[in-house]
């Protein structure tokens, strides 16, 4: 029964608009070698990198990664140019797939084309050849430079592990990317698949593992990413021993968490799926006979009909940071700020007017298109009560005024729209104790 679960989520995770990813691909690459090598060739110089070259991409992916090889001359004529060469590499790249698709937004970002679809972008990143075959490419960022990428040995590990762990490692990379979009932290795909690489090998006999051995085996994962050092500056990536760089180390914290809700339990404890929920979202499957558990109607029950969910609304590709706090006033005067109250466990109490901002938006820091959405729900028998258990998602702005009511527990979440993928989102959760008690309604 649970193996089935694992099994159905994990089917649920495969990407489900490749027709569509592979057409534009084509026309990208069709059009770029019709501006560089005088050929009407779809394939030829053309690569899918990334998540989506090593298989390990999931359902709601927003950016598929693209190298396209250049003749070599235009290495020594932009390499000679005055000024930044890379840039202005960059936007020949542009102009020429402009042709293609007068109409789309087409867009340098530093190192990559900008090609933005509806809900996905493919990042085209042109490059020049090297005889080790890794590539050379442009960054236009502080007055230009060139890097080295070496992607081609990490697709081949990872289609070579996919095969030898008959698809588990696949299937683990999809969950944790899953796992990254219900939570809401900012982990990079190359990161997420080496880690995951990393593990198999330390943990060989999971090479052979099947569905019935998810739950110890995510036990066991969670337990090693949790002990990872969250200073670490960078990893070697699987295949290509590139760094892979570690930006914040929020996922050995968030692993911590996964690990705390997942230890010790069995396939028989009462609030398995509860906390397979929790950790990877709404979406893991839970047996029609749990369901009518009289545990599972209880949980079901605290949920209003009006009750939204953005992965219903939105495909979700985490991708930004995104950090929300919230100030706490009584009659006009500032008393605190919600984080500061929960780490000193101090209550919060009715009649208090409740301020939610984003501190920190990486995507306004970016200077990308942006919408804001905000979700708000009540727990607890209070809440249940009165009928105020609340749950919709409206669009608002960067600040959400509420007001403490009544007692329960509650939590409050934003969550950053681009190109209608939520690509960011981050809560502040209110348990529900005898010192933190207050519920909040609107104000």
């Amino acid at each position: 029964m649970l193996s089935q679960s694992f099994e159905d989520f994990c089917e649920s995770l495969k990407v489900d608009n490749t027709e569509d990813i592979d057409i534009k691909f084509k026309s990208i690459t069709k059009r770029l070698n019709k501006s560089f090598w005088d050929s009407e060739s779809e394939e030829e110089h053309g690569y899918k990198v990334g998540s989506l070259g090593r298989n390990t991409a999931i359902k709601g992916v927003s950016d598929l990664d693209m190298l396209f090889v250049l003749p070599d001359d235009l290495y020594t004529q932009y390499n000679n140019y005055e000024g930044n060469g890379q840039s202005a590499l960059l936007q020949c790249v542009k102009n020429e797939i402009k042709k293609r698709y007068p109409n789309t937004i087409v867009r340098g970002d530093g190192q990559v084309v900008v090609v933005s679809f509806s809900n996905y972008e493919v990042e085209v990143c042109p490059a020049f050849e090297e005889s080790d075959g890794s590539y050379t490419y442009p960054n236009s960022n502080n007055g230009g430079k060139w890097k080295k990428t070496d992607p081609m040995p990490e697709i081949e590990e990872s289609l070579d592990t996919i095969d030898e762990t008959n698809q588990h490692f696949q299937h683990v990379c999809n969950m944790v990317r899953a796992w990254k979009n219900h939570i809401g932290f900012k982990i990079g795909g190359l990161l997420i698949d080496t880690l995951v690489f990393n593990f198999f090998n330390q943990y060989p006999d999971y090479k052979s593992t099947t569905f019935d051995n998810y739950l110890s085996l995510f036990q066991d994962l969670f337990k090693y990413l949790k002990g990872l050092n969250k200073d670490q500056k960078y990893w070697l990536a699987l295949g290509s021993k590139q760094h892979v760089y570690n930006k914040d180390g929020k996922f050995v914290t968030k692993a911590k968490k996964a690990y705390n809700k997942l230890d010790g339990l069995v396939e028989d404890s009462d609030e398995l799926y509860e906390k397979l929920q929790e950790i990877f979202g709404k979406d893991f499957p839970i047996p029609e006979t749990v369901e009518e558990s009289a545990q599972a109607t209880f949980a079901l029950s605290s949920r209003s009909n009006s009750e939204k969910f953005i992965e219903d609304m939105f495909p979700i590709d985490i991708k930004y940071n995104l950090k929300i706090n919230c100030e706490v006033k009584q009659n006009g005067f500032r008393e605190a700020l919600l984080r500061t109250l929960l780490l000193q466990d101090k209550p919060l109490l009715i009649n208090k007017q409740l301020t939610f901002f984003i501190e920190h938006n990486e995507a306004k820091d970016k200077q990308l298109q942006f919408t804001v959405y905000w979700k708000v729900r009540n727990r607890g028998d209070e809440a249940i009560k009165r009928k105020q258990l609340r749950g919709e998602i409206v669009r608002g702005t960067d600040q959400k005024v509420e007001r403490t009511s009544f007692k329960g527990g509650h939590y409050v979440e934003c969550y950053i729209i681009h190109n209608d993928v939520c690509v960011a989102r981050d809560f502040l959760d209110v348990p529900i104790s005898y010192s933190f008690n207050s519920a909040i309604a609107s104000y």
